[in-house]
């Protein structure tokens, strides 16, 4: 039987993988709409998806699109939220073996 902390881990990590998928998705979709002259995803929406739970896909997909690379305000968004949610993912680590 799970014990709460570590369904709290599990659940955290879920979200996380799920939260990078949309992120990739969001900067891929978005830097192809840029391309073609298309309606843009909101500034806004691509860095709330970083910051609640998708850090590590919004760096991935930066990466891949090579989107928004230029914009400092996106790297220090995104790299302070990488640092939280790692943070954040030790700290459940902890609990789930520890408590």
């Amino acid at each position: 039987m799970f014990s709460f902390n570590e369904i709290l881990l599990y659940s955290y990590c879920i979200m996380v993988v799920l939260m990078s998928i949309i992120s990739i998705i969001l900067y891929v979709v978005d830097k192809k709409k840029a391309v073609k002259g298309e309606m843009r995803i909101k500034e806004k929406t691509l860095l709330f998806s970083g910051v609640f739970f998708g850090a590590i896909g919004s760096l991935i997909g930066r990466l891949i699109a090579h989107h928004k690379t230029d914009k400092a305000y996106f790297s220090i968004v995104i790299i302070f939220s990488l640092i939280m949610q790692i943070l954040t993912l030790g700290c459940l680590i902890y609990a789930a073996t520890i408590l």
